[in-house]
């Protein structure tokens, strides 16, 4: 979603989330093969698989994410009620990554946030990544992300002291159960993550991390 990936070769060597650990076969789904991180335990779609960028925005220009539903706004708001009780109204914050419909931001800014909206496709408007921020949101983010660990590192450089990133992503947790996942069938999914991949994030940038719910994690930068 973010950026496009590099070559095959250097995808399959090394784990995109923490690059310090070898990637070894998971699984072969069809046409889609997956391997699988010995450390941070992420769940990788081999790069050959991937959906050219133009068919990526395709498939996002399909999701209709009416910030007016009220479906909807219950699925954000499980990240949005936790995260906003480490936040005080005025906070400014980033929705890295908001899409054509940026209903969690709006969620945020009717509980009195300010926020800046990003997206490379929809929002691309790279002033937005030039300060830090109190608060950042990825809901449904980092599952699309080519290459994740650019892309934590650029977070934490734009979270101020004492702010926290909330994240929204589907954890993966059964293998038995990963081929016919509702999950893995979107195409533009290309990284999974477990529990343990969130815990592995945080200790490597000093985050301290809570789990508030299934699917989401709070991860609040040191002071």
């Amino acid at each position: 979603m973010i950026e496009r990936p590099q070559s095959s070769a250097q995808q399959e060597a090394r784990c995109p989330v923490c690059e310090n650990a070898e990637l070894v076969p998971f699984r072969e789904v069809g046409q889609q093969t997956y391997f699988r991180c010995g450390q941070c335990e992420a769940t990788v779609m081999a790069s050959e698989c991937r959906l050219s960028g133009s068919r990526e925005r395709a498939v996002y220009e399909l999701h209709n994410n009416n910030a007016d539903d009220p479906g909807y706004r219950r699925f954000l708001s499980k990240l949005a009620k936790p995260l906003l009780g480490y936040v005080e109204p005025g906070a400014q914050g980033l929705d890295f990554g908001c899409g054509p419909g940026p209903a969690l931001a709006r969620m945020l800014e009717e509980a009195g946030l300010h926020m800046t909206l990003y997206d490379p496709f929809f929002y691309p408007d790279a002033a937005a990544l030039d300060r830090q921020y109190d608060v950042i949101t990825c809901t449904e983010v980092v599952e699309h992300l080519h290459h994740p660990a650019e892309v934590f590192r650029m977070l934490d450089s734009l979270l101020r002291p004492g702010g926290c990133l909330g994240i929204m992503t589907c954890f993966q947790t059964d293998d038995a159960r990963f081929d016919n996942w509702h999950y893995r069938r979107d195409p533009t999914h290309v990284v999974f993550y477990r529990e343990q991949t969130f815990r592995w994030l945080a200790q490597h940038y000093g985050w301290d991390l809570e789990i508030p719910v299934k699917d989401v994690a709070l991860l609040r930068k040191s002071l």
